[in-house]
């Protein structure tokens, strides 16, 4: 289990989502918090397996929670998980509306795991437009522009500072996972309270 999580390290991409120093490959996981102990968590994975990860007093948590379509706003600092699409826009998966302290956090277009083939856009919405039940969002960061369409069902989040008490068996989380010391170690956790999944 562990040298599967260690080959996976080595495979993924660092996420936009995490202000690391750490030089080491990350690994996102999603899944559900089986168990908490003193020094670290057991998560399953959404592909089933059982890991438990190392964390420390110190690991940043963070609360994801539901909002609304129209709190998108034209200036708000966005992150979206994406199917490309023929024309060379993007169909949304969910969106991440960023607190502002967070504004610019990963810019720029990427691919991302959340499905296969799909992307990530971190960039600020420059126009949008109301499209059937949907909105249509230009989305512009430092080197290039997308067209985003994004659904009325596809999940709206922001987070804010979260702490441990989230953190408990049957909670929904997105952990950031990083190899040190040879032990895969949580470097941020993302969850959702009373069972709220983070769609990222």
């Amino acid at each position: 289990m562990i040298k599967h999580l260690i080959a996976s390290l080595a495979l993924c991409s660092a996420s936009a989502l995490v202000f690391a120093q750490a030089t080491a490959p990350t690994v996102h996981l999603r899944g559900t918090i089986e168990k908490v102990e003193a020094g670290s968590i057991t998560l399953k994975e959404r592909s089933g397996e059982v890991v438990q990860l190392v964390m420390t007093p110190a690991t940043p948590v963070s609360e994801v929670l539901p909002i609304a379509l129209a709190d998108i706003k034209t200036g708000s600092f966005i992150g979206t998980a994406a199917m490309p699409q023929a024309d060379g826009s993007q169909l949304a998966l969910e969106v991440l509306v960023f607190p502002e302290a967070a504004r610019g956090a990963g810019e720029g277009h990427y691919p991302w795991d959340l499905q296969p083939q799909s992307t990530m856009t971190n960039a600020t919405v420059a126009d949008l437009v109301a499209s059937g039940d949907g909105r249509t969002l230009t989305l512009k960061y430092k080197d290039g522009e997308k067209k985003l369409l994004v659904p009325a069902n596809v999940p709206v989040v922001t987070f804010k500072p979260g702490d441990a008490s989230l953190l408990v068996p049957g909670a929904k989380v997105l952990v950031m996972a990083q190899e040190v010391g040879g032990k895969p170690t949580a470097q941020r956790i993302l969850a959702g309270r009373n069972g709220f999944t983070p769609p990222m």
